[in-house]
């Protein structure tokens, strides 16, 4: 078990955007060490305000939840670790998203874009059903697998959302976590769904020809996935 100490009398300024306040609060914050942005968050709460909105749960990286934007960088506040040399601090909800209060956001559009893309397996017809039935299994070192691999682990958190300039203008557009979740579905050889799924991730003006390759969204990624890569290669499916 890891131990923490304070750093002498040694602060952070903290600003953080509040959702009934058109400027910034402030705080001071003792350093402790180490020390992430949700330990910053949750001191605030603790010793400072205790109505600041924001959201966390599994403080592993894994959930998701706890996504905000520190410096203008979307990040998971619990992953993000304050560097000694950090004096000053800005923290703001995601954007492109309706704030609901102070760090909290309604991921409600992200949610709306991911079901769009039907983010499920739809088996075959002739696929086996039952308590007998063997599960379809794609063998790890196929070029299937290796296709799929780099797509996978997106747990949701929306910072790729948040930092994709097209999202945040254009509500209509699928957005790079749905498109590369759409990526994993269309190149497994088990779903049927494949060609509906193309045509989806195809809508003019929704689709993969609205990105603009900025990259803000692969940069971003808590997990090392590249939406990017997955678009591109949407495109390509797309165009034979």
């Amino acid at each position: 078990m890891s131990r923490r100490s304070e750093t002498g009398g040694a602060t952070i300024a903290v600003r953080i955007k509040r959702s009934d306040d058109a400027a910034q609060s402030t705080f001071a914050v003792r350093r402790i060490e180490p020390m992430s942005v949700l330990d910053v968050l949750l001191a605030v709460q603790h010793n400072d305000d205790r109505t600041i909105g924001f959201r966390y749960s599994c403080r592993v990286g894994m959930c998701g939840t706890c996504t905000v934007r520190v410096n203008g960088r979307s990040v998971l506040a619990c992953q993000t670790e304050i560097t000694p040399d950090t004096r000053e601090l800005r923290i703001d909800p995601l954007a492109g998203l309706p704030v609901v209060r102070d760090l909290v956001v309604d991921m409600t559009p992200f949610w709306e874009a991911w079901a769009s893309i039907t983010p499920y397996l739809v088996p075959h017809d002739d696929a086996e059903v039952g308590m007998d039935a063997q599960p379809a299994v794609i063998p790890p070192d196929s070029a299937e697998r290796r296709n799929i691999d780099p797509s996978l682990d997106c747990i949701g958190c929306g910072a790729c959302f948040s930092s994709c300039g097209i999202a945040g203008l254009h509500r209509d557009f699928i957005g790079p976590a749905a498109l590369n979740r759409a990526l994993v579905l269309i190149d497994d050889s088990r779903d049927s769904a494949s060609e509906a799924r193309l045509d989806a991730v195809g809508g003019d003006g929704t689709g993969v020809d609205r990105c603009h390759y900025i990259y803000g969204c692969s940069a971003a990624c808590p997990k090392g996935l590249d939406p990017a890569r997955a678009i591109r290669r949407i495109r390509k499916r797309r165009l034979g």
